[in-house]
C-alpha cells in the first residue's frame, strides 16, 4: 500500500457523543483543539499542498488561494463549535451545491485527502482529536464525489 493511496487505508468512523442537551461529552472540540489559531494554521498548510497540486489547483479560479483559505477555515471552525461566521457570511455551506461545478473523482478526493492529512499530522493534535476530524474529513471528501469519470 502506499503512502498517497487512500482507498486503501482503514477507515476510522468516530462519533460525536452528545448529552440529552445536544452539548459534546468530549466538551466544546473547537476549543479543545486550540480554537481559531489551530484552523487558520490547518488551512494555511493544507493550502500549501493544493497550490502546487496538479487536479486541484485547477480547481481554483483565484490565482490567490488566500480567500479560499480563509472560506474553509470559517466553515471548519463552524462545523466544530467555534463561530458562526461562515454562515453570517456566506449562508448554508449547501457542499454539494457549491462543489458541483468542478469535477470531484476519485482521483481528486485521493488528492484533497493527501493534502489535508499533511495539514492534520503537521498540528499534532491528541489521537482523539486528530481521529474525530480525520473521520469527519475523510466522510467529506466522499460526500463530495461527483463523477467516477477521469
Amino acid at each position: 500500500m502506499s503512502e498517497d493511496n487512500f482507498e486503501d487505508r482503514e477507515r476510522v468512523e468516530t462519533v460525536r457523543l452528545t448529552h440529552q442537551s445536544g452539548m459534546n461529552v468530549e466538551g466544546d472540540i473547537y476549543e479543545l483543539v486550540g480554537g481559531k489559531e489551530f484552523f487558520v494554521k490547518l488551512t494555511t498548510k493544507f493550502y500549501e499542498g493544493v497550490a502546487s497540486d496538479p487536479i486541484l489547483k485547477p480547481m481554483y479560479p483565484e490565482e490567490d488561494l488566500g480567500p479560499a483559505a480563509v472560506r474553509l477555515q470559517m466553515f471548519l471552525e463552524q462545523y466544530w463549535g467555534g463561530p458562526s461566521t461562515y454562515q453570517e457570511q456566506r449562508g448554508h455551506p449547501r457542499l454539494r451545491m457549491r462543489h458541483m461545478p468542478y469535477k470531484i473523482n476519485p482521483e481528486a478526493r485521493a488528492a484533497w485527502l493527501k493534502h489535508m492529512k499533511a495539514a492534520l499530522d503537521a498540528q499534532a493534535l491528541p489521537e482523539l482529536y486528530h481521529a474525530q476530524i480525520w473521520g469527519y474529513l475523510d466522510r467529506a471528501a466522499t460526500a463530495m464525489l461527483n463523477t467516477m469519470e477521469d
